[in-house]
């Protein structure tokens, strides 16, 4: 496997009413294709902000990020917003449908954004709404009138559309019930399986289950990772176990 993240002695800071928050510090991370990585960490550790950070949704303070090889560090604030939209795909604990468009319109806006052919997208964003639960009667369907997590779902499929290099995710079962998000962390868990590379935030045990790297943050630093195999390929309560453990060790 190749890097498709790389970081290299990256910083970010925030001003807080004229003091300097030092938020990520000089942090070298590596992140391989094809992984599951999942970032935990106490509130404030800097989660978050190195999710944005890895993404090109906000630019570090100093030091580089690479992606797929490529610096992204210094581009300017459009030729970021061209490279998210060709390289990454979103998914946030809160869900941002266009509240005025159907099932089908808030998949397809992202995806002809990139000019892509439109009939062979209509085609494959139903085979993707399929595949994640929803039914072609309910492509029609307006966000107020989804449940939360098929709304979550449709959000998946939005953010999965246009092939992304990688999926963010940050907390994305976290408005959720049980029983939508265990629905929800299933996809993720097909996503992977077919190879997609994923980096996402939660605190959430069971949600960090379906990673096969947990990093751990504590002051915007990296102080302990774990590796896994893939989830399902073995024993998921010792699995469970395993990353308890691991967590107990990194004062969670």
């Amino acid at each position: 496997m190749n890097a498709i993240l790389k970081t290299e002695k990256l910083c970010k800071s925030f001003s807080n009413e004229g003091n300097m928050q030092h938020v990520i510090k000089n942090m070298d991370l590596t992140i391989m294709e094809g992984d599951f990585t999942v970032i935990m960490g106490a509130s404030g550790s800097g989660k978050s902000t190195l999710l944005y950070a890895l993404s090109g949704m906000d630019k570090p303070t100093l030091g580089k990020v690479f992606f797929g090889g490529e610096d992204i560090s210094d581009y300017s604030n459009d030729k970021l917003a061209l490279f998210r939209r060709n390289n990454c795909g979103f998914v946030f604990q809160s869900i941002y449908l266009l509240e005025n468009m159907n099932v089908l319109d808030n998949i397809l806006t992202g995806a002809l954004v990139a000019k892509k052919n439109s009939p062979e997208l209509v085609k494959k964003a139903k085979d993707l709404l399929s595949s994640v639960g929803i039914d072609e009667k309910m492509c029609k369907k307006y966000p107020n009138q989804l449940s939360g997590g098929e709304c979550q779902r449709v959000g998946i499929v939005r953010a999965v559309i246009n092939d992304p290099k990688v999926l963010f995710a940050d907390e994305p079962t976290g408005s959720l019930n049980s029983s939508s998000g265990q629905d929800v962390l299933g996809i993720f868990t097909k996503l992977h399986e077919s190879g997609q590379s994923i980096v996402m935030v939660t605190h959430d045990i069971k949600t960090a289950l379906r990673g096969n790297r947990v990093i751990y943050l504590k002051d915007g630093n990296v102080v302990g990772e774990l590796k896994m195999e893939r989830f399902g390929t073995d024993d998921e309560k010792a699995r469970r176990e395993r990353l308890g453990d691991f967590l107990n060790e990194m004062g969670w």
